[in-house]
């Protein structure tokens, strides 16, 4: 049973090696570690919990726990949530997911851009796990108005989300995507380099 004095030792490079050790009866109380007010403690649990959910389903039981977290009033447990969520998608096979996917994605509009980022980059791991998603995915995403956020984020932000609409127009091609690529290349926000990058990604004339 692993306790705070392990978790004190838990850092991104080790967390998927101790993850291994991990039994269901560990996760109940690395949930609840999530709501530590304490990073220290709290930060590691997710470490582990997300690490974890490569080759385990023992985090199922807690979806709802977990989706409610989308819902709160601290963007730490948002975005908690929500990369546990992603993670965890792998092993949905009743819908959650579905049923989840409109409060995951309106983060995509959260006031906070660093949660805006977590969730975004967590997309791959849903459209991996669920590729019928991609419609709702990507509809949401061509909606988001990069203009609100501000100008030192928004290139971060779309970059996020071109890696997400780039695995789309693989699994689900369409004239709307074609459109948002062609407007971000004919765009200010990404810079000379950055468009090069992605009119390789999407196999274009340089």
């Amino acid at each position: 049973m692993i306790d705070d004095a392990a978790l004190s030792l838990v850092t991104p490079d080790n967390a998927a090696q101790i993850a291994n050790s991990l039994c269901s009866d560990d996760v109940p109380m690395l949930v609840e570690r999530l709501n530590s007010p304490e990073d220290k403690i709290r930060y590691p649990a997710f470490l582990l919990l997300r690490a974890h959910a490569s080759d385990s389903a023992d985090l199922l039981p807690f979806w709802d726990e977990l989706a409610g977290k989308l819902k709160s009033e601290n963007s730490y447990q948002r975005s908690l949530g929500a990369m546990l969520l992603a993670a965890n998608a792998r092993h949905d096979s009743a819908g959650r997911m579905r049923k989840t996917l409109p409060h995951y994605l309106a983060l995509l509009n959260d006031p906070k851009p660093i949660t805006v980022r977590q969730c975004a980059q967590a997309l791959p791991e849903i459209l991996s796990a669920q590729p019928e998603l991609a419609g709702e995915i990507a509809s949401t995403i061509l909606a988001v108005d990069l203009l609100g956020f501000k100008d030192t984020m928004r290139k971060l932000i779309l970059v996020d989300f071109l890696d997400a609409l780039v695995l789309i127009r693989k699994i689900a091609p369409s004239e709307a995507l074609e459109q948002y690529f062609f407007s971000t290349l004919s765009g200010s926000i990404l810079d000379e380099k950055a468009k090069k990058q992605l009119r390789t990604r999407l196999n274009l004339p340089k």
